[in-house]
């Protein structure tokens, strides 16, 4: 007797809302005021060129209800010195009103999911204190 195989069903990941002009002014100067007040003064002091990629900056970027916080690198190689490049190291997703995920890109280049349903401030603290969100 041959077994049919099973179906599994797999529920789809929840996608990032965008918000109204004013909520996406609020959560982009929340992450802004982040990267001027922690971000820089703790991650990036001065720049300090190498011979191998060194950062230059951190910025973010709004697209589609999603909030990244990227690190700008300068090369030092011989082969490609100066190009410059941006690497997204977190991730404010708005999942609805005054609700988001923060996720963590991994080496992999995928994107992690880490905190889930958390309010703006709440995600704000999350994003100064969880150390594994530092890692870029």
């Amino acid at each position: 007797m041959v077994k049919k195989p099973h179906k599994i069903w797999m529920a789809t990941p929840p996608r990032a809302t965008k918000p109204d002009e004013i909520e996406q002014q609020t959560i982009i100067a929340a992450c802004e005021a982040l990267i001027a007040n922690v971000f820089k003064p703790r991650f990036l002091p001065e720049i300090k060129p190498t011979k191998w990629n060194y950062k230059i900056e951190i910025h973010g970027d709004w697209r589609a209800g999603r909030y990244r916080f990227m690190a700008r690198y300068r090369s030092g190689f011989e082969s490609n010195r100066g190009e410059e490049f941006d690497a997204p190291f977190a991730r404010l997703d708005r999942m609805g009103p005054d609700r988001f995920d923060i996720q963590w890109m991994r080496h992999t280049g995928q994107w992690w999911r880490l905190h889930t349903g958390v309010t703006l401030a709440q995600a704000m603290h999350i994003l100064e204190t969880d150390g594994i969100l530092h890692q870029h």
